[in-house]
């Protein structure tokens, strides 16, 4: 605007000669009043000028928003990958060899301690002990004979001893057949779920060939590498978070128990959360996320990892700075002691009270005039 008022003085001015041509007045007059009239007009040119040089060159303010700093708690956390375990999860073979002649359970039934899942031929073993029941029943008629006679004082001791070693040895060897029946007999062990039958009706079953799958997952646990470099910082006892991503399930539970063993292998230590798992939404051998506390102060200074910036000499911030009248950003180099979760944690260059620009701080730089929203 300013530009225009000096542009539109010049003409003014010969309008006001052409007026005053029309007095009468000598020429040297004239020339004189001219140029006193010019030489008021060129300072007003002048003035007008470098006023609008210095509107020029005064500088806008950034706009940025500021937080004051306040002491916090910082937390530091570890992930590592666990994997879910049955407390009671065992392949159940038979005791003994035979053709199996029933199976009692189907996949998915639940079963108590001592229910019979399946049952062996026997009859080989049966038709033994009928023989030695025989045999006992006419030991046990001679050895009360004997041992009526041997009261009597009748007969001789020997016959007697005899008599009775006979019985006792029957009844030995059918306590033995009896258990060696009781073998072919397949119990569950514990409570639990037949997860899977490996055989079938008339196959041969034996010690070495798996039987059946009984799982009880009312109780499970984790268990995870972790580095060696954290063996100080992690205890029995600390509370842990466990994330199940297939099931999207998160729960709390504290750690049971860490490893007294380095891995060699991978320089790890191994740690276990024991869960209650009555709902069986946990599975064994799901994948879990577990989230460890490792490092924990209260009372410092925490800010957002996104303002911290880098160059040659350091790590570094903008401050909002208070200068006279003026807000002004001002480059401060600073300390980052630990990072976690998009949070830094300032150990050295900062101070409660401080205010930091939290936005638009790309935009400025050590000096520059901000207003704070």
């Amino acid at each position: 605007m300013k530009k225009f008022i000096i542009a539109g003085i010049i003409p003014l001015l010969f309008a006001c000669s052409a007026k005053d041509a029309d007095k009468e007045l000598s020429k040297p007059e004239q020339l004189k009043k001219y140029k006193k009239e010019l030489k008021v007009l060129r300072k007003k040119i002048s003035a007008l000028e470098i006023e609008i040089k210095n509107e020029n060159l005064v500088e806008e303010a950034i706009n940025v928003k500021a937080k004051k700093i306040e002491a916090s708690k910082f937390e530091h956390y570890i992930t590592v990958t666990g994997n879910v375990e049955a407390d009671k999860n065992i392949t159940i073979t038979p005791e003994t060899s035979g053709n199996i002649i029933s199976i009692d359970v189907v996949e998915g039934q639940k079963v108590k301690k001592g229910d019979v899942i399946g049952i062996l031929n026997t009859a080989q073993i049966q038709r033994s002990i009928d023989e030695v029941k025989t045999n006992l029943e006419l030991s046990n008629i001679l050895f009360e004979r004997q041992e009526r006679l041997w009261n009597q004082k009748i007969g001789s001791e020997v016959e007697y001893l005899e008599a009775k070693a006979k019985k006792e040895a029957l009844e030995s060897n059918l306590e033995a057949l009896e258990a060696q029946k009781d073998l072919a007999i397949i119990r569950a062990p514990f409570n639990g779920i037949i997860d899977e039958i490996h055989q079938k009706k008339g196959e041969l079953a034996s010690p070495t060939t798996p039987f059946a799958q009984l799982v009880n997952i009312d109780k499970v646990y984790i268990e995870g590498d972790v580095s060696e470099s954290y063996l100080n910082f992690i205890k029995a006892g600390e509370n842990t978070e466990l994330y199940f991503p297939a099931i999207d399930y998160r729960v709390e539970a504290p750690i049971y128990r860490t490893s007294n063993v380095i891995n060699p292998a991978n320089r790890s230590f191994k740690v276990r959360i024991n869960l209650n798992n009555y709902n069986h939404l946990i599975k064994p051998n799901l994948i879990s996320e577990v989230k460890i506390k490792d490092y924990e102060v209260e009372n410092t200074i925490v800010v957002p990892s996104i303002i911290i910036k880098k160059d040659f000499q350091g790590t570094y911030l903008y401050l909002a700075k208070k200068e006279g009248n003026k807000n002004i950003a001002r480059k401060t180099y600073v300390n980052v002691a630990k990072v976690y979760n998009n949070k830094s944690m300032v150990d050295s260059g900062l101070k409660v009270g401080d205010k930091i620009i939290t936005e638009g701080f790309s935009q400025v730089v050590n000096g520059t005039l901000i207003s704070i929203k």
